[in-house]
Parts: C-alpha cells; structure tokens; sequence
C-alpha cells in the first residue's frame, strides 16, 4: 500500500471528526465549511477553545493552546469564519496581561488527566503561544485590538534576543514573517543554541525539526536549511510511518484517546507537508 492510501486508512479507522473533515479538504476538495462546523464543538461560550482539542489535556474550559491548535486547523483547511475567529481572539484579550501576553494552559488543567509536560511552566505568559497566535491572525487576516497589542509586545521581546527553545522560536518566527523582520542569518547563527531543535535527521529524540520550520516549500525560513537537509528530513519523514499507515509520536500523552488523536494530528500533518514537498 502506498503512503497516502495508508495515512488515508488511519485517519478514517482512528482519527477524529476534525481530523477527518480536514483530510477531506485538503486531499478530497471538500467544503472547507464541514471543518468549521467540527471546530464548532469545541468552542466554549467565552469564545475559547477547549474539550481537548489539543488533547494532551483532557480539560473543557477555554485555553490558549486550544485557540491556537483552532486556528491551525483554520490555516489547514483554507477556512474562515471571522465570526468564530473574533470570538477567539475576544477570549484572548480578556485573559492577557497589560501587555497583551498569554499563556499556553491555566491552572484548571490540573483537575483533568494531562500529560506530564502539561505543568507550570505552561502557566506562564510567554512568546509560546502569544507570537504565534499573533502570526496565525496575520495569516488568517483577522485584524483586533489584541493582535496589535500582543504584536508590540512579542517585537519588543524579540529585538532584545531570540528564544533559546525550539517551540519558542518556532512560534517567534510564525510571528516574524508577518512583521517584515525576515533575517535569515540572525536565525540560522541562532540556531545551534536552541534546545529541543532537532537538526539531524538521525536523531531520533523529540524535537522541532526543519520541516516544522519551514513544512513548505514557500516557507520564509526554508533557506535556513540546506536542500540536503530537508530532503533527509524528508527521507525520515516518510521512514518513520507505522506498519498500521499512521505516524508515531514521541512522547506520552495522558491516555490511549489522546494518544490515537494526536497520532490523527501529525499523520495529516505528515501527508500535507509531503504532499507540499512532492513526495507524495
């Protein structure tokens, strides 16, 4: 069986609904319009997102993680709903610092199962996700109060020095792109001292990898990477399928739900990023 026929059968045997209305977008040209109708599901009265929609927290209540996981999906799909969006970003606003800065998770995780990374430190306002949030607004063309205020704040944090970790950076840059401040060479000598960056396509430990970096071909940051690079990446990619047509993760999730949901997540993230690269 070939790769996509493979992913395909392990999205529709062990993927959610979301992941499923994405696939049909994506590969099969579906309406885009039956993936806002399964995010629907998860957006709480306040305008947030939650229910585990980024399942490595089983927690219902609104959370920023959530909200940015939403609108991933909504740059996947090629959706818009401003309505849906705007709600979001209200939600947002209201539990941002002064300075327009928020948080990854709250507190009120800890009365649901979670995953052991799921701690304090995603307590924390911080460029994850506040940077990337910021970005993905831009891309979605949504404009908001918050997003000009968040905006100042992560340009202020990032003229004074780049993330030291690889998530981090990795939203600081989908924030970047949109400001005009592409310096490519102040990033890649950055780069080697960023923990969790996953350079070497060896290297099987958990990390950020250039295809997360730049997962088109028209990504700003692709020229980061050489083309050896990607391509062994890409050689990877392709490697690491299961035998049951989905991609492994590596690291653990609260439960086996949640551990099959994600694995749904990056099995399409997967066949998008090849498809982008043509390897499909």
């Amino acid at each position: 069986m070939d790769i996509f026929t493979a992913g395909r059968d392990f999205v529709r045997l062990e993927g959610r609904l979301v992941e499923n209305r994405l696939f049909a977008t994506v590969f099969d040209g579906a309406d885009p319009a039956g993936v806002v109708d399964a995010l629907r599901g998860y957006q709480n009265a306040d305008g947030g997102f939650g229910h585990g929609l980024e399942p490595d927290k089983r927690c219902p209540d609104s959370l920023g993680l959530d909200v940015e996981t939403a609108f991933d999906i909504l740059l996947a799909a090629g959706a818009r709903d401003e309505v849906m969006i705007r709600r979001a970003v209200d939600w947002l606003a209201s539990v941002a610092t002064p300075d327009g800065a928020v948080s990854l998770a709250a507190p009120v995780i800890e009365s649901y199962p979670r995953a052991e990374h799921m701690s304090e430190w995603t307590y924390q306002p911080s460029l994850n996700p506040t940077a990337g949030l910021v970005g993905r607004l831009h891309k979605l063309d949504v404009e908001h109060p918050w997003r000009e205020l968040a905006g100042g704040w992560c340009a202020a944090q990032l003229a004074a020095e780049l993330p030291t970790e690889a998530h981090s950076l990795h939203e600081s840059l989908e924030f970047l792109e949109h400001t005009g401040d592409i310096d490519l060479d102040r990033v890649r000598e950055w780069l080697p001292k960023v923990s969790y960056y996953r350079a070497d396509a060896a290297d099987p430990s958990y990390g950020v990898t250039p295809l997360q970096f730049a997962p088109t071909p028209e990504s700003p940051w692709r020229a980061l990477f050489s083309e050896a690079q990607l391509e062994a990446h890409l050689d990877r990619l392709i490697a690491d399928q299961q035998a049951d047509g989905g991609w492994a993760i590596t690291w653990e999730p609260p439960g086996q739900a949640a551990t099959l949901e994600y694995r749904g997540i990056v099995t399409v993230g997967a066949l998008r990023t090849l498809k982008a690269y043509n390897r499909l």
